[in-house]
């Protein structure tokens, strides 16, 4: 068994463990975390507790401090630096004449990194883009190409049913689905009535298909009870 605590980075993103050591981390707080993209503010979502060791993935980084005021003034800081970064990414992409649709930029909480995130139909040659990004932020700059689903996570919006997007609000990650999930529920098959805004099926086709499994399950052990109580009657007629 180990001690571990839980910390997500981005609202409704995956959760990922890290050694919380004897740091007081209530469920609800922040932290500062070493990763691989340098020093990062999360929020503790699984307070400590201890987990089998097949759960973890190893090398367990540690916490490295609880967040202070100064480290959340500092992300406030990030935030209006992004919004001041997509500006001026929107009008470079403008000035190369890419095919490319920016959708968020992302400061590392140490400002070691700025990640630019965007979609695109085809392959994009942006490397005079990242020379002169590099040359305005004076830092690391990554441009990550992502899928029309991780832009519907992203920016968010109101799926069909009128509620925000699960993906936006809590699936922490994406699973399979499939066109046959939504047969088992006896929905129609009109991509415009089981596709989500991204244009793919609907999340909610994935984690509902669990329901109807068990529903279905109950269903049919109810069903064989009753051929085998009609059996015994049969049974007891001949006798």
């Amino acid at each position: 068994m180990q001690k571990v605590v839980g910390i997500r980075f981005k609202k409704a993103g995956k959760i990922y463990y890290f050694d919380p050591e004897e740091l007081e981390l209530p469920a609800g707080s922040f932290a500062i975390v070493e990763t691989s993209r340098g020093l990062e503010f999360g929020e503790v979502v699984v307070a400590p507790r201890m987990v089998p060791d097949e759960e973890v993935v190893q090398p367990l980084k540690k916490v490295i401090r609880v967040a202070s005021e100064e480290d959340c003034q500092q992300v406030l800081e990030n935030r209006q630096k992004e919004e001041e970064a997509f500006e001026i990414c929107l009008q470079k992409i403008r000035e190369h004449g890419l095919d490319m649709k920016l959708v968020d930029v992302e400061y590392t909480f140490d400002r070691s990194k700025v990640i630019f995130y965007f979609t695109s139909e085809g392959r994009v040659d942006f490397r005079e883009l990242v020379k002169d990004l590099a040359a305005v932020f004076r830092t690391r700059i990554e441009l990550r190409q992502i899928g029309v689903r991780d832009e519907a996570k992203m920016i968010g919006g109101l799926g069909p049913c009128g509620r925000v997007l699960c993906c936006h609000t809590f699936l922490g990650e994406f699973e399979p689905v499939s066109i046959r999930m939504a047969k088992d529920q006896n929905l129609s098959l009109n991509p415009t009535k089981i596709s989500g805004v991204c244009g793919r099926l609907m999340c909610c086709l994935r984690f509902e298909s669990d329901a109807y499994e068990l529903v279905r399950g109950e269903k049919e052990e109810l069903e064989k009870e009753e051929l085998d109580n009609d059996d015994i009657i049969l049974e007891d007629d001949l006798t």
